[in-house]
Parts: C-alpha cells; structure tokens; sequence
C-alpha cells in the first residue's frame, strides 16, 4: 500500500497491472488516492478520487446497460434492470478490483492503513470507480467500454448466461409472505458523506428486529443489500 503519491515508477507499474497507459497519468493518480490520505496531510496539493467515483459510477451505469442490451435483445426492461443492478453493486465491483489487485494500489492514510482500508470493500469499489472515472477523461468512453468489459468479464458472463435474479427485496417480501409475517420496514441508520456523494447505511427490519444491513452510495441499493442479509438470514 503506497503510504505517499505514487511516483512515476509506481504509476508506471499500475498501469501494467490495469493493462491500460494513461495519456495523463496524474488521473490515475487522483483515481488511487483515498480522502484519508489528504485528511492526514492536508497541505500536500492533492485531490481525493471522490468526484472520479461519482463519474466512474454514472459510466458503469451506462456501460453495463448497453453491455447487457446489446447481448440480450430479447429480455425485457426489467429483466435487464436487475441484472445491471446485480453487476453495479459493491460485491460485483469489489471482486473486479480485488483481481486488478486495486487494494494495493490506494494511497491511504496511516489510519485507514492501520485499520484494513486495503481491503476493505467499500475502498475496493469505490476505487474501481474512480479508476473508470479516470479512464473515461482520459481514454475516451469507447475506449474505457473495452476496459470494463475486460476488467468485469467473469461477472458480466455469468450475468448473461444465468436466470435474470429476483429483487432482494421483492424474494424477502415473498418469503415474509409465505411465513405470515409481516412485511419488512427499511430503516434509515445513517447518511454519512458529502451531498453530491452520500453513503447511507439501512436495516431491514423485520418484526422490530434488524435482520440485515446494507451499505451503498444509493438508497436502493443499500435496501437490496439489507434485503439480501436478511433472507439468508431467514433461510
């Protein structure tokens, strides 16, 4: 884990991981920069990869959504809603960066460092993102399709040749169903971060008791992740 801004050397080595050369390889830079890092030095010149995530997101969205409409043109609207959620989600992404071996390419603050940052999973997505980001202002989104698709193909397939999955939160709410229980309530716990990029943290609770909590950047998806938590938890 770079405990300073990767130099030349270091940026060079990234890129032969990622198997793509920057034209301006200061993005990638900022793409492997944690806030942590500038939270503990300040005064260093250097920006986070907060807004790089917030671009990398929005592309993923698209990307994955005329993958999957350009594979599959037969499969209805919302069949190819949940797959791209299924694809989008941290899980998905983190399993990419953590091939990409992006963990241990962040540069993170002593801290965060020192508390399993690099392998935590919401780093992992979230500099997945950002790594997109990056690659979108500096390769072109034509360019950056074919990054993605490569950097995401073993989940992409699967997505492709298996069954369309149910909503989480729709199995939960079917599975309450047939256990005459009543249906789930979605419990705001936390929204933590900037406006322009919040992270909310959400229980399912089922009965009055939390049986499943979910993290993400979007409201829904933390809901689908709390939904997930608490079916295996019901099965």
């Amino acid at each position: 884990m770079p405990v300073t801004i990767p130099d030349g050397d270091e940026l060079a080595a990234a890129q032969s991981r990622l198997g793509v050369r920057f034209n301006d390889p200061s993005l990638l830079r900022v793409a492997l920069t944690h806030q942590s890092y500038l939270n503990e030095n300040p005064s260093g010149g250097a920006e986070s990869n907060e807004r790089l995530e917030f671009l990398g997101d929005s592309a993923l969205n698209y990307i994955i959504g005329r993958h999957l409409y350009e594979r599959l043109p037969d499969l209805p609207e919302g069949d190819l809603t949940v797959r791209r959620a299924e694809a989008v989600r941290r899980e998905t992404l983190e399993k990419a960066a953590r091939r990409l071996g992006i963990g241990d390419l962040l540069v993170l603050g002593m801290g965060e460092h020192a508390s399993g940052g690099a392998g935590r999973s919401s780093n992992m997505a979230n500099g997945f993102e950002a790594l997109v980001g990056a690659a979108v202002l500096d390769q072109g989104i034509e360019m950056t399709i074919e990054l993605v698709l490569r950097w995401l193909e073993p989940e992409l397939e699967a997505l492709i040749v298996a069954d369309t999955p149910k909503d989480p939160k729709s199995r939960l709410q079917e599975l309450l169903q047939s256990r005459g229980d009543p249906p789930p309530e979605y419990r705001v716990v936390s929204v933590e971060g900037p406006d322009n990029q919040p992270e909310f943290t959400i229980e399912a609770v089922i009965a009055g008791e939390a049986l499943g909590r979910g993290v993400a950047g979007r409201k829904v998806d933390a809901e689908r992740e709390a939904a997930t938590q608490a079916v295996a938890a019901l099965e």
